[in-house]
């Protein structure tokens, strides 16, 4: 039996990893300036988090959720006390997609409404109401297509305002990231967003904060909206929730109440991806990596914006995606080909940088050191 081929891989089989750093099966070390889409949090498999994970396998692996879960209390006041939203509920699944899925259809439910905005060139996943809200024909299948979506450009105040007043009382929600990542790090003015959270306030719509990638203390705050100083009613997250254990949720502000069969899942907050997010979150917080993401990030975009032949940086902590000139148009390819760097890359141009928040400053300059390096010889060899 073959593997249903959907995506294009390298040719390159990693088995091991650790920290920053993973090995590939000929025992080559390759630099993790990418952390699998922004998956690893806290580095590869992290002691605290092994050790976490191995003891719960010993206690229990699964239960149905209908049953009391004590782990899944647990999470809940961790990540009220991390994210500082005090009073919100939490509902937990398996990824993103189901995250936001979750977020849309519980919108809906609150509000009675069917119509949700989204931006150009937003991405909040795969899965039946995620893709249809997410700006890629090509991923959204013939039954995922639906009226219900209105697509605005991102940052654009006058288009928000305007969709408001003329179809104010059809819309349920508003889904938008703090910064589009798979679009090629493309960030939300805090304007932008506070003016989001004015007009779902006037017409009593569901304000949701797709943090997938964006969430989590990557960008120096623990969800990328809180830097334009505005709450959301729903937030979304996954990704660097379980340092590449799938689990996923949402948080869910107060006055949204719950009803008996609105959500549900079968494997969403069982207890191995329970004790890999809390882990996940007594790390951060030991190791205050909500602050270093802010602090490396920043010094990384600044060493970025004096790198010749980069021609734009854009991102916030360790969230960050630089354009580079049009000959450098391979050099995600020599970064990992020739230098041994894994990074991202986002359509024509960019490369994205989403590395584990644990990275050392050490590892920050072995990369600083392979992209000049890369630079330089794809530059020579253009010459």
């Amino acid at each position: 039996m073959s593997l249903f081929n959907v995506y294009p891989l390298n040719p390159i089989a990693i088995t091991k990893a650790a920290g920053s750093r993973v090995w590939d099966d000929k025992g080559q070390e390759y630099l993790d300036m990418y952390g699998g889409h922004a998956v690893i949090s806290i580095g590869h498999t992290q002691p605290h988090w092994v050790k976490r994970i191995v003891d719960q396998l010993h206690a229990i692996a699964f239960y149905s959720n209908s049953v009391i879960m004590p782990i899944q209390e647990e999470l809940a006041t961790a990540l009220n006390e991390i994210s500082s939203k005090k009073d919100f509920q939490l509902f937990l699944c398996n990824s993103g997609a189901e995250a936001n899925e979750n977020a849309l259809k519980l919108a809906s439910f609150h509000t009675g409404r069917k119509k949700i905005i989204a931006f150009k060139k937003s991405f909040h996943g795969r899965t039946s109401l995620a893709v249809a809200a997410t700006d890629n024909s090509s991923i959204i299948a013939p039954v995922n297509e639906t009226d219900n979506i209105i697509f605005l450009p991102l940052n654009d105040i006058v288009a928000l305002q305007a969709c408001f007043a003329t179809q104010g009382s059809e819309i349920a929600a508003v889904i938008i990231e703090g910064i589009q990542g798979v679009a090629g790090i493309h960030e939300a003015t805090d304007i932008f967003l506070q003016a989001i959270r004015k007009a779902c306030d006037e017409f009593g719509a569901v304000y949701i904060a797709d943090s997938v990638q964006c969430g989590y203390g990557r960008t120096g705050q623990f969800f990328a909206h809180d830097h334009a100083g505005v709450n959301a009613d729903i937030y979304s997250m996954a990704k660097g929730m379980g340092n590449g254990f799938p689990i996923g949720g949402i948080l869910i502000a107060p006055h949204i109440q719950p009803k008996f069969g609105m959500l549900g899942t079968t494997f969403g907050g069982n207890p191995l991806a329970c004790a890999a997010a809390l882990a996940v979150i007594e790390v951060m917080q030991k190791d205050q990596l909500i602050k270093a993401a802010g602090e490396k990030g920043a010094y990384l975009i600044n060493a970025l914006r004096n790198t010749t032949g980069v021609k734009v940086v854009r991102g916030r902590g360790l969230m960050i995606g630089f354009e580079m000139e049009d000959h450098l148009q391979d050099l995600k390819k020599v970064l990992l080909n020739d230098f041994k760097i894994f990074t991202g890359e986002a359509k024509p141009n960019v490369i994205r940088l989403l590395p584990s928040l644990a990275i050392s400053m050490e590892d920050i300059n072995l990369f600083l050191t392979g992209l000049n390096g890369a630079i330089q010889q794809m530059t020579q060899k253009k010459d």
